[in-house]
């Protein structure tokens, strides 16, 4: 009010207050009028009605009352659709079925109006769309005229409602015109009506009256009839809008310009005809256009800074020229506009308009707008048109084309708009081509025409423009001007096209990396064929695999692939070939190609073939199947990855059945692809199995058959994205299922007679998949209970997860697809009519409740996820009463993962809390206020006293509460309660319980630091510094000795933390973590549920809960509270600074003008090195600023830092304080490390840059240290995340040296000139030594030597930078040489390669040169680094590169001893090993020779380098076969140097020499030299002779292990010397772990080649022992593979042996231990024992073993173990030690005995191992064991001494099991007593649970010793049933009736037994014929 009264004030022009009432006041009050006026009190109302009278006094102006405002928006609405219901209703006249008809209609109106989103509007308009038209003209003439005219006016009123959303108010206008059949003239009238309340009005047009304007004129037929009619009144409105709008800044660049500028353009548009004589007529000129005309060319000539305002204006402009008629003035007005590139006023004419022009704006936006406008609206004549002055110049070419070109040359800020600009003149020069060439009678790009040039170059130029936009637009001009070119040779007749072959030649030329070679090649591909394309581009199949290997550039080469072939078939398709031959001519290119990517171990490249390039084939080439199935070999290495990649994309893209592709064979390749040992091959044959184009298709028999045997194999998989990925192939999988299933369903209801046959197989089918579906949804339980691994939990609730998704009828809000059916209801009735998909039963409720108490937050997250989503809305009453029994326990738990867990509980047990009787919830007695949710209330306010009551325990006893009352547990239960509910906070807070909350964790905060400072009052001073870290564990320890009473002896330190300390430390840092969270939480949801009168927090609540984060970010140097706290406090100052209101926007702005002013003042002790809570303050204030807008208190904290880092620093420093000018830098490190400012920080990262690289210089050391560690941060953050590498990531980044610079302009000539100046200070005599380093110079190399190598050409001026890198190769310093190098290579262009290589080449000095060994140094180190660049582009030698090659070899005298220095040697052997393949033999031949004496030549004395040297020569010579067996020959006359660097150099080539014949020469030269080297002194040379023996004697992954040929130069007393040495040192542990590793691989060697008769049964033996010490899970993990290389090198060997059986079964059960180990490549190595074994076995014929995975293997083991030694003496102490123990009495008694839980648990040895899975697996080979006793009285014989032993055990479990059930008997154990454990454990229901009950289910002890007493007990019911001798120990019926009842009670009970314990307790698990054959076709 206090501006409209000053506008008066001012005597502006009525109009000009008017507008600024229409556009601030009335802006605020009407568009949320619907939400806030209903809600508003009496006197509110009354207060706003006096403001709008007060302003309609001042505007002297009518003004609608604030009612008639409501009413006008939302009353209108509501009366209309309640009338026309009701008159619905009481239609007599009208047929029943219109008025149905019309009663949905209206309903869907009414559902479109509630709907939120613009789809389901859409939606909704559709439906009422269809409704209407079936009511015929003639139904609706029945209709009474005031009917009609409610339903008109209810449409129109609608089309108000949605004038933003334009296809809605589309699909009302149909309606409206359906009705203006009927009745035309009524909606004629009524929309008149709407629309003549806009124009007839004294206001000045507001925003909403212009879109609403807009919208009648674009969307509504009527609408723009009714304008035609008042078009003169609408200008005169918008001439008025303009008058006003453009003398305010704020206004025209806003949306009110926007909307003019697009409703003036409308208009020119769509109503032509009618603005046509008001400007091209004299007579009919009307100033009201002129005025219009004027104010639109203001916007475009800068008056507006909007840019999408003023190129919409230079539309609008173009478009009402394009009105002329008459075609003359037309082309006059628009060579007249072409004036707009003139710097001096100008007049414009257009027809009876003229209008004056004064250019203010100086970015070139103007004239793109003028260009972009006139390509877009005018006509083809006006585009043809000549200027009066020259007849022959086309206003395409001459007028606009140089007005395009000059703004694509310009670094504009609109630089995108300029190429798309140059697109549309492209697209509009095709359009007119045929007449342009006929107008100007030549040819328009004709070869040598400087238009052609000028379009490729700047085309060219600009394809990889780092600025948004303009490679997207450049691509399109090149499609395009090749559609023009070819158009052009076609009119002239040119058929050789010469531009095609100069562009492809170009192309070809570019480097791989360069994106732009890509979309050419596809752009170009059409026009010259892809024979003529892949002829003369020959490494085009290499390039394109590295492209596909390259992350940012693989769609680009996948897009080219695909073209390529579209290509190829649509060239092949004009012959007449059948889809076979199509295929083959495919495959003649291709196959190659894609076999080698599939089989690829680049990742990238694997899954770029599989994703895009195979569906890309399929559905181009559909039977290219067979070709490229055709050559592959599944048990080649990596043929089974590409079977299974191809026939599995072939099923989803054609739709075609696999089994058909390569008949039987398909389902064993299938088989051996789902039991690989490889993720990706299961992962690829799974999705065959899985994916089909149809979702109806059923699964077959088979499928669901292997599937059965797929999904419990996988489910323990470590691979995170494997488990997510079974489970979207099984959930695929139960979509096929279920929908085939409901379609069967539905045939049923709709089955004819006749079908017999049809209904039975699809009565099987629902039979099957039901079964199926139910099958899946048991066997998750059976992995959930405590005592299996994570993966198998994870993975087994995933797959629960997809069952109860797919097949449940629960509707998931959340989710917008993946809903259920809406006939899923028959689905399940169908299924449990059939007893069956009883999915939500209470054992198994109760198995995820057990899931709740789980270590791993995954596991709990989910299962309660699983029990709020799929199980019922309340608990039953004894679950939720022992739930909140042991919610409270877990609450009050010192441990972190405890209280986590109670946290959870309390708030799945307030969403499971519905109508639970009073003793099941917390506190009946709690009050709950009138209007509150009362559950949550009640649970938020016990949670709260609760809170209180943690923390008047702490005030007394600090080491009480943190042993039993720890504060987090609470707090974070609250946080859940109140913020991860569906419930709003307002419904569960009311003002006085939110600022009890505040208060306490105001006083929690204080408490916590208080203990932490050790002094109170202290902690609430602002003045005193912060505690060190050593201050707080002494106020922590004398917390302790004061609460104990004492204090520790005079002199006595303990190294460790107490328990005690450990206690009070993480409940103090936890719980101000939690603290902090809860209150940003908190405040975030307060703020965002607030509604206008009412919100739970004042200001003052806000400014005190602020002071807690400062308190808690500035007063703790943990840094776990101040990381924790930070993700709260951001929420906290985001919530405020995105208030409305200014004044808590305030509170964070305030809380960082407080940090800058601390971070600027001198402190006495450090704050940020230690704590970091200062600048984490200040991140997480600027972190909280609204992306999408400016940020200033992101600029000011930065210009602040920025200039406080720059002061100078005082003479006098302290070392043991920070100085101000340090802490800034440390903030600014802070900022740009934080995630949450994402890349607004680089914005200032140029200044920051030059700041980190100044204060380099700095001469103290904390500055130094600071200014380094804020650089590296910048670099990581400016250059983005480093591409993935497979050999261990790359050095080099992805942004290129021109992209890098665009971004970051101002770094350019800082770097330049820090280079430049390093390159300077090396100027000077040569014999003068600088040793100066310039602190920057190696930090700016480091950087520039990450960029990519680009493709800017050389004349840019980048090159700047090459002359200063070449003069830094004479640097003194190694490290700047190395980096100088590097730097060279990705400043220098790829064109410029061979330039710098031939200037580098030409220095290289004569042999009697004198010359610097630092300069020539690093001039070599750049020609290697340059010339392997090159050579990755380069296939055939160039004469440049023969120069650059002859002056190599011409200064080979730098590799002689005439060359002293050996770096110098060494890194011109380097040079050479590059060009290697290049080189004459003549100079290869004289090189080697060199070297060779070199290497045998003693050294007088050790030189720097030297070894280094040597090393590069070995492996130089190796390199060549000839040469390297000379030198291995002479390996036992070598100097001990030269052998250890032989035996190194076999090291370092990982897998060994790959040369088979080399390989063997290595071999027997080691294998003669094993012994001498055993016995060496050296433990180095020892160490690695032995590494460097395996690594050339141990086989690959994939192949059999080789024998030794007869001729084997090592003797079998040497061998077993070397053998008894060896197994010598691994008893006695001589060495570390990586030496017996070693040793025990190289013993299991020679044990594999010595013969049988030689070798003493002690020995392997010996050779057992080794192996069973070193496979536990406490040992070192090198071992423990190290005994899986034993086992494949020497296991197999073994089992030859018949007569070793013992050994045979010791190493098996080695084996089956080391299948169960924690470590994956551990498991994997013992599977491929496994794999090996069975393949020697079955007689496999092929060289390459196939690799099984670990879960397949364990069977295949067991099942060996049986066959081979199943009567040999300890087979069954084998099988039984891999059972749990079965000790129930222990175990109960332990958890009965409550003890003091300590804060720290130790994990187990092996999370990995899962007994209970192991014994499911043993079970059936103890039974089948048991049944073949018969065959041999020693078997039979040990099995009944162990029935002897056990059973008693046995039957004792049972009977403990009975009494854990309900019953009547009483017993106690103590001793020889029997003590009652049923009161205890469970009350007299059998469903009553008790919380004991619930302690032991989630006891990973009980259910392992449960386990293994029902699987002894199996196994004794088992021999007792076979056995006469057992069955006189227990009667069978008796075993098996109690053991039945065990197992069913406990079922009940929560206790969820594997399918095989259950099959064995009902006698159906046997070993029989069906398992063996299919244990055959599964391997």
């Amino acid at each position: 009010m206090f501006f409209l009264r000053q506008l008066k004030k001012f005597n502006l022009p009525k109009t000009m207050p008017v507008l600024f009432y229409t556009a601030t006041m009335e802006s605020i009050l009407c568009p949320p009028i619907t939400v806030w006026y209903a809600a508003a009190t009496a006197e509110d109302q009354a207060r706003l009605q006096c403001i709008i009278r007060s302003a309609e006094r001042v505007i002297s102006c009518n003004i609608p009352s604030l009612h008639d405002f409501f009413a006008s928006r939302t009353l209108k609405w509501a009366d209309l659709l309640t009338s026309l219901q009701n008159c619905v209703i009481t239609e007599d006249q009208a047929p029943g079925n219109v008025s149905r008809t019309l009663s949905l209609f209206l309903d869907k109106l009414s559902e479109s109006s509630r709907s939120i989103g613009k789809r389901c509007k859409e939606r909704c308009l559709e439906e009422a769309v269809q409704l209407l038209r079936l009511i015929s003209e003639a139904q609706l003439h029945v209709l009474e005229e005031s009917h009609l005219l409610l339903l008109v006016r209810l449409l129109i009123a609608m089309q108000l409602q949605m004038a933003n959303i334009s296809t809605a108010c589309r699909k009302v206008d149909q309606m409206l015109q359906h009705l203006a059949k009927v009745a035309h003239q009524l909606v004629f009238r009524e929309t008149h009506h709407c629309l003549h309340s806009i124009v007839q009005t004294d206001q000045v047009l507001s925003f909403e009256d212009l879109q609403r304007a807009c919208m009648f004129l674009e969307d509504s037929t009527v609408g723009r009839e009714v304008w035609r009619e008042c078009l003169l009144s609408l200008l005169k409105k918008m001439s008025e809008f303009f008058l006003v709008v453009l003398q305010q800044e704020i206004l025209r660049d806003g949306p009110l310009g926007y909307i003019a500028v697009k409703m003036c353009l409308q208009i020119f548009q769509l109503l032509p005809s009618e603005v046509a004589p008001l400007v091209w007529s004299e007579e009919h000129s009307d100033p009201t256009v002129q005025n219009i005309l004027q104010a639109l060319m203001d916007i475009i000539l800068g008056q507006c800074s909007n840019r999408d305002t003023c190129l919409l204006a230079g539309t609008a402009v173009a478009m009402l020229i394009n009105t002329g008629a008459e075609s003359r003035a037309a082309e006059a007005a628009a060579w007249s506009l072409l004036q707009v590139s003139d710097l001096e006023p100008w007049l414009l004419t257009v027809g009876a308009l003229q209008v004056q022009c004064c250019p203010t704006g100086k970015d070139g936006l103007d004239r793109l707008a003028v260009s972009r406008g006139l390509l877009t609206c005018c006509r083809r004549s006006i585009l043809l048109s000549s200027h009066a002055d020259a007849t022959q110049a086309c206003f395409l070419l001459k007028g606009l084309f140089p007005l395009v070109y000059a703004l694509c040359e310009e670094k504009l800020d609109c630089h995108s708009s300029a190429f798309e600009a140059l697109t549309q003149w492209l697209k509009r020069v095709k359009e007119c081509l045929a007449d342009i060439l006929k107008m100007t009678g030549t040819r328009l790009l004709p070869d040598d025409s400087s238009l052609q040039q000028q379009l490729v170059h700047i085309i060219w130029t600009n394809s990889e423009s780092p600025v948004e936009g303009v490679s997207e637009f450049v691509r399109s001009a090149f499609c395009l001007l090749l559609d023009v070119y070819t158009m052009d040779c076609e009119q002239c007749c040119d058929t050789e096209r010469t531009l095609y072959f100069t562009l492809l030649q170009r192309i070809i030329k570019l480097p791989w990396e360069s994106k732009a070679k890509y979309h050419r090649l596809c752009a170009l591909l059409p026009y010259m064929g892809t024979d003529t394309v892949l002829d003369q581009y020959a490494e085009i199949h290499n390039h394109l695999l590295k492209c596909w290997s390259t992350n940012h550039l693989s769609p680009w080469g996948s897009e080219l692939y695909k073209c390529l072939i579209q290509q190829q078939r649509r060239e092949l398709c004009a012959a007449s070939h059948t889809e076979l031959d199509l295929a083959n001519q495919w495959a003649r290119r291709w196959r190659s190609v894609l076999h080698e990517a599939l089989m690829s171990d680049v990742a990238l490249l694997q899954n770029s073939s599989s994703t895009h390039l195979l569906p890309y084939t399929f559905q181009v080439f559909p039977s290219a199947v067979d070709p490229l199935l055709d050559s592959l070999d599944p048990f080649s290495p990596g043929h089974l990855h590409a079977w299974a990649c191809i026939v599995s994309s072939y099923r989803a893209t054609t739709g075609g059945s696999p089994w058909a592709v390569q008949g039987s064979s398909t389902h064993e390749t299938l088989q051996l692809a789902l039991g690989s040992a490889d993720d990706k091959v299961r992962l690829a044959a799974l999705h065959l199995l899985c994916c089909s184009p149809k979702t109806k298709d059923t699964p077959t028999t088979e499928e669901m058959s292997i599937m059965r045997v797929f999904i419990p194999q996988n489910l323990n998989c470590e691979s995170s994205p494997f488990r997510q990925h079974v489970q979207a192939g099984v959930k695929r999988f139960l979509v096929r299922i279920r929908d085939g299933c409901l379609a069967h369903v539905r045939g049923q209801k709709g089955q004819k007679k006749g079908d017999a046959t049809h209904s039975k197989r699809a009565q099987h089918e629902l039979e099957q998949g039901i079964g199926f579906v139910d099958w899946l949804g048991q066997l998750p339980y059976s992995y959930l209970a405590p005592g299996h691994s994570f993966q198998s939990k994870k993975t087994a609730l995933l797959l629960l997860c997809a069952v109860l998704e797919t097949c449940t009828d629960t509707w998931s809000p959340e989710k917008r697809k993946g809903q259920p059916p809406v006939n899923m209801g028959s689905l399940l009735d169908c299924a449990r009519q059939r007893g069956q998909w009883d999915f939500v039963c209470r054992t198994k409720q109760l198995i995820l409740v057990s899931c709740l108490e789980d270590s791993t937050n995954e596991i709990r997250e989910l299962s309660a996820g699983l029990l709020l989503r799929f199980f019922p809305n309340s608990f039953p009453d004894d679950i939720a009463a022992v739930l909140l029994v042991r919610t409270r326990q877990l609450l009050c738990s010192p441990r972190v993962q405890e209280a986590q867990m109670g946290a959870l509980m309390t708030k799945v047990l307030l969403q499971k809390s519905q109508g639970q009787p009073e003793g099941c919830r917390l506190n009946g007695n709690i009050a709950v206020s009138s209007g509150r949710s009362p559950n949550s209330s009640c649970m938020v306010t016990f949670l709260v006293k609760e809170l209180e009551e943690h923390y008047l325990t702490a005030k007394a006893d600090m080491m009480l509460a943190a042993r039993t009352k720890p504060i987090h547990g609470v707090l974070s239960a609250l946080q859940r309660c109140l913020l991860e509910t569906p419930n709003s906070v307002y419904d569960t807070l009311d003002y006085s319980l939110t600022i009890e909350v505040l208060v306490l964790l105001e006083n929690l905060s204080l408490l916590l630091l208080g203990v932490l400072y050790g002094d109170q009052d202290a902690c609430a001073t602002d003045e005193d510094a912060p505690p060190s870290l050593y201050d707080m564990g002494n106020a922590i320890s004398s917390l302790i000795a004061q609460e104990c009473g004492g204090g520790q002896e005079d002199g006595e330190e303990c190294v460790l933390q107490s328990e005690e300390h450990s206690l009070v430390l993480t409940c103090c840092w936890v719980s101000l973590k939690e603290v902090g969270n809860l209150l940003g939480s908190l405040v975030e949801k307060i703020l965002t549920e607030s509604k206008p009168n009412k919100c739970l927090l004042t200001k003052e609540d806000l400014t005190r809960a602020s002071k807690v984060f400062k308190n808690i970010l500035l007063k703790c140097r943990h840094w776990g509270a101040v990381e924790g706290c930070c993700p709260g406090f951001t929420k906290f100052c985001a919530s405020l600074l995105s208030s409305h209101d200014p004044e808590l926007g305030d509170i964070p702005a305030r809380m960082l003008k407080q940090g800058l002013q601390v971070v600027r003042s001198p402190r006495s002790t450090s704050v940020t090195r230690r704590a970091a809570g200062l600048p984490m303050l200040i991140l997480c204030v600027v972190s909280a600023e609204e992306a999408s807008k400016a940020r200033p208190l992101l600029a000011h904290s930065m210009q602040t830092l920025l200039e406080t880092a720059k002061t100078p620093l005082p003479e006098n420093w302290d070392q043991t304080l920070d100085l101000p000018q340090v802490c800034a830098v440390h903030t600014l490190q802070a900022l740009v490390r934080g995630s949450g400012l994402g890349v607004a920080v680089l914005q200032f990262a140029p200044a920051v840059a030059i700041l980190s690289l100044t204060l380099l210089s700095s001469p103290f050391w904390a500055m130094r240290n600071a200014a380094l560690q804020l650089y590296s941060s910048l670099c990581s953050r400016m250059l983005g995340q480093r591409p993935s590498s497979e050999d261990g990531g790359s050095t080099q980044h992805g942004m290129s040296p021109r992209a890098f610079f665009f971004h970051y302009s101002a770094l350019q000539p800082f770097l330049l000139g820090e280079l430049r100046g390093a390159a300077r200070d090396l100027q000077g005599p040569s014999n003068e030594a600088k040793l100066h380093l310039q602190p920057s110079l190696f930090p700016v190399l480091t950087l520039l030597a990450q960029l990519q190598p680009g493709v800017q050409d050389s004349t840019e001026t980048l090159s700047d930078f090459l002359p200063p890198l070449l003069q830094l190769s004479a640097s003194p310093i190694y490290s700047v040489r190395v980096m100088a190098s590097k730097a060279l290579v990705a400043m220098t262009p790829p064109s410029d390669y061979m330039a710098i290589l031939i200037k580098l080449t030409a220095q290289l000095p004569r042999p009697q040169e004198r010359c610097g060994h630092n300069r020539l140094h690093g001039q070599l180190l750049q020609i290697r680094a340059t010339l392997e660049r090159a050579l990755c582009a380069v296939s055939d030698p160039s004469a440049d590169l023969c120069e650059v090659l002859s002056r190599v070899e011409a200064s080979m005298w730098l590799v002689t001893e005439a060359q002293r220095c050996p770096l110098v040697r060494a890194a011109y052997l380097g040079v050479a090993a590059s060009l290697r393949r290049l080189c004459c033999e003549a100079f290869l031949s004289q090189l080697r020779s060199t070297l060779r004496h070199d290497l045998l030549t003693p050294q007088p004395e050790r030189q720097v380098g030297l070894p280094s040297f040597h090393q590069q020569a070995i492996q130089f010579l190796c390199a060549d076969l000839k040469c390297a067996g000379q030198m291995w020959d002479n390996f036992s006359a070598s100097s001990p140097d030269l052998r250890l660097s032989l035996v190194t150099w076999v090291v370092d080539e990982r897998r060994g020499p790959q040369q088979s014949g080399l390989k063997e020469v290595i071999q027997r030269v080691l294998q003669s030299n094993l012994r001498e080297a055993l016995l060496s002194g050296s433990v180095e040379y020892r160490r690695t002779f032995l590494t460097a023996l395996v690594t050339v004697m141990a086989v690959g992954e994939c192949t059999l292990p080789r024998h030794v040929p007869p001729s084997a130069p090592l003797e079998e007393p040497v061998l077993l010397e070397c053998l008894d040495l060896l197994l010598e040192d691994l008893e006695d542990q001589r060495g570390g772990p990586e030496f017996l590793s070693q040793a025990l691989y190289a013993a299991s060697l020679l044990l594999s080649q010595a013969s049988g008769s030689s070798v003493k049964i002690s020995v392997f033996h010996r050779w057992c022992s080794i192996l069973e010490r070193h496979r536990c899970p406490d040992a070192p993990e090198v071992l423990r593979m190290a005994c899986a290389d034993a086992l494949c090198v020497a296991g197999v060997p073994l089992q030859s042996h018949s007569a070793l059986p013992a050994i045979v079964s010791r190493s098996i059960n080695t084996g089956l231990y080391l299948l169960q180990d924690q470590s994956q490549q551990v498991r994997m190595k013992a599977a491929r024992f496994t794999s090996t074994l069975h393949h020697v076995r079955t007689g496999g014929s092929q060289r390459s073993v196939y690799l099984m995975q670990v879960n397949q293997a364990l069977p295949l083991l067991l099942d060996l173990l049986l066959e081979e030694c199943w009567d040999t003496p300890g087979t069954l102490e084998v099988l039984l030690c891999h059972l749990p123990q079965a000790d129930l009495r222990s175990v109960l008694r332990e958890a009965s005995e409550t003890g003091r839980s300590s804060l720290y648990e130790q994990d187990e040895a092996n999370v990995f191992a899962e007994p209970s899975v192991m014994a499911a697996h043993v079970l059936p080979y103890l039974l089948h064991m048991a049944e073949k006793s018969s065959e041999s009285s020693a078997v039979a014989q040990r099995l009944s001494a162990w029935a002897e032993e056990s059973a008693a055990q046995v039957r004792g479990g049972l009977a403990v099991c009975k009494e854990l059930q309900p019953g009547d008997y009483k017993k106690r154990v103590d001793g020889n007593h029997i003590q009652n454990y049923q009161s205890k454990y469970l009350s007299s229901s059998a469903e009553t649970l008790t919380p004991a009950w619930l302690a032991l289910l989630v006891d990973p002890r009980f259910h392992g010793n449960l386990c293994g007493l029902v699987t002894r007990a199996a196994f004794l019911l088992r021999l007792s049933n076979t056995s006469d001798d057992v069955r006189r120990l227990c009667d069978p019926s008796a075993l098996q009736a109690s053991l039945q009842d065990v197992c069913n009670l406990l079922c009940q009970s929560g206790v969820h037994f594997h399918s095989a314990v259950t099959a064995a307790v009902a006698g159906e698990l046997r070993r029989n014929k069906d398992d063996e054959a299919r244990d055959e076709n599964t391997c």
